[in-house]
């Protein structure tokens, strides 16, 4: 399908992010090309990869390709931001593929609230049976409803919001968990959170022990980051350190919406991800642990 804009510009910009994973951003692509595209920009930012995707270009000509040198998925998203123009703000990931009514769903929805984050299903990349990460993945990933509803905070591989917004609370932070870092700050200043089940992508699981043990140990480094961010000082530390005390608490607490989750196929995949919820509990207490003793992880 062909874009096109009117003489009164587009109604929403797709921002793009991407590092070095171009054959899912291809997928990504593809399967946004499904979409009605009309009216609409797309931009894929290159966040300086070691191979940047430039043999997409001939294959999406209706796409914008970008480049930010400066480290990291939200200043690459900033950069998207300030080279679109249209009034709606689409974030989706390079490695999310969107259904074919994401971006009608993201022109539906978006009167409803200032920030609206959807449903993200993960799907694995390789055959069954599931190994422990997959397993672990499959039901405990990407629950955007509990982090928005419970949490406070929407993941930005499927966000919505419009340009006014993102304007008033300004561009994505790094080092920090830049995805709940952005949320609080725009609750912060008055504006309305929901989840919307209907506008959706899937992800696909991490396919090992190594890709888990990577994206946690990124997370807990941003979260602490954000913690000190907020409230700084020995008594967020102490805080931290009773948070992490109680990581395998939670992995007991956690253990039978893993062992009986419709998610999973088999009894030898609840076993596997069991042993993958405890091991990463007990891998995270060590670290956050460390942290609140001033030590890197």
């Amino acid at each position: 399908m062909s874009m096109t804009i009117t003489d009164e510009g587009p109604d929403i910009a797709v921002i793009i992010p991407h590092y070095n994973d171009a054959e899912r951003l291809e997928f990504c692509l593809s399967e946004l090309m499904r979409n009605d595209i009309d009216g609409a920009e797309i931009l894929v930012v290159d966040n300086n990869s070691p191979s940047p995707p430039n043999h997409l270009q001939d294959a999406f000509p209706n796409v914008r390709f970008l480049s930010e040198k400066e480290k990291g998925a939200g200043p690459a998203r900033n950069h998207g931001v300030r080279k679109s123009n249209a009034p709606l703000l689409a974030f989706i990931d390079a490695d999310c593929v969107p259904d074919p009514d994401w971006l009608d769903m993201a022109r539906k929805v978006a009167p409803r609230a200032d920030l609206i984050g959807g449903r993200v299903d993960v799907f694995d990349e390789t055959p069954p049976p599931r190994n422990g990460a997959q397993a672990f993945e499959k039901v405990f990933a990407f629950d955007f409803k509990n982090y928005i509803e419970v949490k406070g905070f929407s993941g930005s591989g499927n966000l919505v919001t419009t340009r006014a917004v993102f304007d008033d609370v300004g561009p994505f932070r790094t080092v920090v968990s830049e995805d709940s870092d952005w949320s609080f700050r725009a609750t912060a200043k008055g504006y309305h959170l929901i989840y919307e089940d209907g506008l959706r992508v899937r992800h696909p699981s991490r396919s090992d022990w190594a890709g888990l043990r990577h994206k946690w140990h990124r997370l807990t480094c941003e979260s602490f980051a954000l913690a000190q961010s907020t409230r700084p000082g020995l008594a967020s530390r102490l805080r931290w350190g009773i948070k992490a005390l109680a990581m395998p608490l939670s992995a007991v607490a956690h253990l039978p919406k893993l062992l009986f989750s419709p998610k999973l196929d088999t009894s030898s995949e609840r076993l596997r991800g069991a042993t993958t919820l405890f091991r990463l509990r007990f891998l995270r207490m060590i670290w956050m642990l460390r942290q609140a003793m001033g030590q890197n992880i």
